[in-house]
This record gives C-alpha cells, structure tokens and sequence, in this order.
C-alpha cells in the first residue's frame, strides 16, 4: 500500500508506538484501533476484530490442541434414536 507506520499513525491519530506495537503483534487490536482503521479504510470495524479474534482462536486452539484431543462431544440423555 506504500504506507508508513508513521502515516498510518499521523492519519488515525494515534502515536507511532501503537501502530508498531499492533504490526509487529505485541498489541492487540481493541475496538478503538478497529473503528480509526475501519473509517480510515473504508471496510466495518468488525472486519478488523474479526481478524483480532481468529489471530487468538488459532493460537489457543494450537497451544491447547493436546487437551482439546481429549474431550469427547456431549451426549444428551434426552437424545433418542428411532
């Protein structure tokens, strides 16, 4: 997109710190961030904590993947099978 951490921070007014911390995944997108990045480009703010909630869902399922192996799907008792 040729644009600059320090564009994208001067044009969302946000210091430069924030847009760094955010690109280099030591920030989390919030629902601040989401509404500036949504407006300066034109997509929902939703789409941005979309992303933000897919980044962590694939991270804990990854880290959890060993436990989540072990757990067996519910089985209601009201269930019947004709």
């Amino acid at each position: 997109m040729r644009l600059t951490q320090q564009e994208l921070a001067n044009a969302i007014h946000v210091p430069y710190r924030t847009i760094n911390e955010l690109v280099n995944n030591r920030r989390k997108m919030n629902i601040s961030m989401a509404l500036r990045l949504a407006k300066y480009f034109g997509v929902s703010a939703a789409f941005w904590m979309n992303l933000q909630l897919r980044w962590d869902l694939y991270h804990v399922e990854q880290s959890e993947n060993k436990d989540l192996k072990m757990i067996q799907p519910y089985a209601s008792p009201l269930a019947v099978v004709r």
